[in-house]
């Protein structure tokens, strides 16, 4: 009961000098690994991409459901937007390889795996219903619309863990100055 009122008490910079994970992010050596992971880049870049494209495929979905019209168009950003979700994904569980020594569910990023794998599935439900015709085409769009509503929780996930990733590399920061 000691050691964990203790444990409690203890500062961030203190346990992010230590190499102890305890509720920091990244430890010392996983913050090295990550800044020098190329896949950092990568996610960095596909990141902002996926999210434009989401926001123009969620517009003509839109444009679909209000108007009838433009089905071809919805269809074609739903599926380009499926691809960029695949390719995140897989270059995701590279960099979290590289990071934290597994592909998927990473202690940190367990909960934010978790809604991906969700994601990815919802996402799949749509092209397996386009390609075999099972929806109709606003069906179609709903099921879309159920998928992006789940790719932005997962999205804001990530955001989350991107600011307190900051907050750990400042905290860090402060630290270096203090103890220089």
């Amino acid at each position: 009961m000691r050691q964990r009122a203790d444990r409690r008490t203890s500062r961030p910079e203190d346990r992010l000098q230590s190499g102890k994970r305890s509720s920091s992010l990244y430890t010392a050596e996983e913050r090295r690994r990550r800044d020098a992971s190329r896949w950092t880049l990568v996610q960095g870049v596909l990141a902002p991409l996926q999210f434009a494209v989401f926001l123009v495929s969620l517009a003509l979905v839109l444009r679909f459901l209000a108007t009838g019209d433009g089905f071809a168009a919805a269809t074609a950003s739903i599926v380009v937007k499926t691809f960029v979700l695949y390719t995140i994904m897989a270059t995701g569980s590279i960099w979290e390889k590289e990071v934290f020594g597994v592909y998927l569910f990473a202690r940190p990023f367990f909960w934010e795996d978790v809604f991906s794998i969700a994601v990815l599935a919802l996402h799949t439900a749509y092209l397996a219903a386009l390609l075999t015709a099972a929806l109709t085409p606003v069906q179609q769009m709903w099921l879309a619309l159920a998928a992006y509503a789940a790719y932005l929780i997962n999205a804001g996930q990530f955001l989350w863990k991107l600011r307190l990733a900051r907050k750990q590399a400042q905290i860090a920061l402060l630290s270096a100055g203090a103890g220089a």
